[in-house]
């Protein structure tokens, strides 16, 4: 029974055979470097990740739906007989980085510090009859940012910024998800045969993890988006308008430009033709938007607006340092008095959470000084609560329809807002995540239905886990903090 448990235990086929990959079915837990050769290097190779093969990891998560697919293909009226072929999984795949992950007093091998994640997660499963015309979607997680439905495939000790070595570690997963994606699975569901068809969509990724796979320049690069081609003071003029153009494809054609240089450019003109585009792109991540993160962005934008609204900023230029800090620390102070909101170094979830609602613009409010500027501040907060649903509901055109169809004229509003009253912030510069908010989601939700049940959530809480089972109570608290 524990054996059933373990990825590798279920018998399946794969055709046409995947290239390079072993035809064995039960294979479980393997050393995530297995082919490499082994150099003398600072850490001991064996030690440095473990994963399971991708596609028997993607049979064992299939098998745990078994009982679901069953059931979804007798609701849809389509009886056993009728469908062997024509399944088709949507897969999520997210990948991120975790700081700080030493052992408080173990004495194990010299590993770097910090790990990376990386998992997926079945997001639906679809059939498409002999005969018909349109797929019948039979399975729909229905939580898709749970822990629990996300599945680690590979966990690395490696920091997320060393390229070399996160490319090395994650080859082969890239390898065998391209192997799959010519080929199909033959794997037998509640009783028979049944062929399925594999799509992935590299959507779990924070915009750095996303820039380091699709060969972008880092994040305070003029070319600010991942979606579209904007630079940063394009993107502060135009606030709205823009739509997505990226996609991995292109970025492979721009790199190649940037690396042949066929009409020879300098190399500010070339920049600019590839925009941004000046490393080999190493895995196919599907554009989109990040709703964790960009929750976070947001709020530190916010905190950052507070800070100057507290301060007149939009009377006077260059206010020095001290006055800066008197603002921050006076905002900080107001904060914890009333909302009980202690400051942290690190803008996290829950501190957006409680940060990004009217009652903390009241707040604030009390320490702005002019009538028409805490108007402004509110309206500011109202039009963002309007908007946020929309790009972190699962399903925003069940769970938030009206608000989804006023996006476009509410970030429209919200843009002119901040292109009028807070003109100061916003002169030639505006950041990664507030250009996306404004500009992309409709677009976004239109293409995938949904932005939030794309989102690296699942794979964020399962960082918790992992720090549990590793007995890492790092960050809970520090005594010297």
């Amino acid at each position: 029974a524990e054996k059933e448990l373990l990825p590798g235990f279920h018998q399946f086929e794969w055709q046409p055979a995947l290239k390079n990959v072993s035809p064995s079915c039960n294979v479980g837990i393997i050393n995530g470097l297995s082919g490499w050769s082994s150099s003398v290097d600072d850490a001991p190779a064996d030690t440095i990740t473990r994963r399971f093969r991708y596609d028997v990891a993607l049979v064992s998560a299939l098998k745990d739906l078994e009982e679901d697919i069953v059931e979804g293909l007798r609701e849809s009226g389509m009886e056993d007989s009728a469908c062997t072929s024509g399944f088709s999984v949507m897969i999520k795949e997210c990948c991120d980085g975790m700081g700080d992950v030493s052992e408080k007093h173990g004495g194990g091998p010299v590993v770097p510090e910090k790990a990376v994640r990386f998992s997926f997660t079945i997001m639906s499963v679809s059939v498409l009859a002999d005969d018909e015309v349109e797929e019948v979607t039979i399975f729909t997680e229905p939580k898709p940012n749970s822990e629990l439905s996300c599945k680690p495939l590979c966990l690395m000790f490696v920091d997320e910024s060393d390229h070399e070595t996160l490319t090395a570690v994650l080859g082969p997963i890239v390898a065998e998800r391209n192997a799959m994606k010519e080929s199909r699975l033959i794997l037998s569901i509640g009783g028979l045969p049944r062929s399925f068809r594999f799509h992935f969509r590299g959507t779990g990724y924070d915009e750095k993890m996303v820039r380091e796979m699709e060969g972008l320049e880092a994040s305070g690069s003029t070319y600010i988006c991942t979606l579209c081609d904007s630079s940063r003071a394009e993107a502060s003029q135009n606030m709205v308008l823009h739509s997505i153009t990226r996609n991995h494809e292109e970025n492979l054609e721009r790199y190649e430009i940037w690396r042949t240089n066929p009409f020879p450019e300098s190399v500010d003109e070339l920049r600019d033709r590839v925009k941004g585009a000046s490393a080999k792109p190493f895995m196919e991540t599907q554009p989109t938007l990040d709703a964790l993160h960009c929750d976070i962005g947001n709020a530190t934008e916010f905190y950052k607006i507070f800070q100057d609204e507290i301060g007149e900023v939009y009377k006077r230029a260059n206010p020095s340092r001290e006055e800066r800090r008197s603002w921050r620390a006076a905002l900080d102070k107001q904060l914890r008095k009333k909302m009980k909101l202690k400051p942290v170094m690190r803008m996290n979830g829950n501190y957006a959470r409680r940060l990004m609602t009217q009652e903390a613009v009241e707040v604030v409010c009390e320490l702005v000084p002019s009538k028409e500027r805490r108007e402004a501040l509110r309206e500011l907060m109202r039009l963002y609560l309007q908007m946020k649903p929309v790009w972190r509901a699962t399903c925003p055109a069940k769970e938030c329809p009206d608000l989804l169809c006023r996006y476009s004229f509410n970030s429209q509003h919200f843009a002119d807002l901040l292109s009028s009253t807070f003109k100061y912030r916003y002169n030639g510069k505006i950041t990664n995540y507030l250009h996306k908010t404004l500009a992309h989601v409709p677009e976004i939700i239109e293409r995938d239905g949904s932005i939030g049940a794309w989102a690296s959530e699942g794979n964020e809480s399962a960082n918790k886990l992992f720090r549990r089972f590793r007995k890492m109570n790092a960050r809970q608290s520090k005594a010297f903090e």
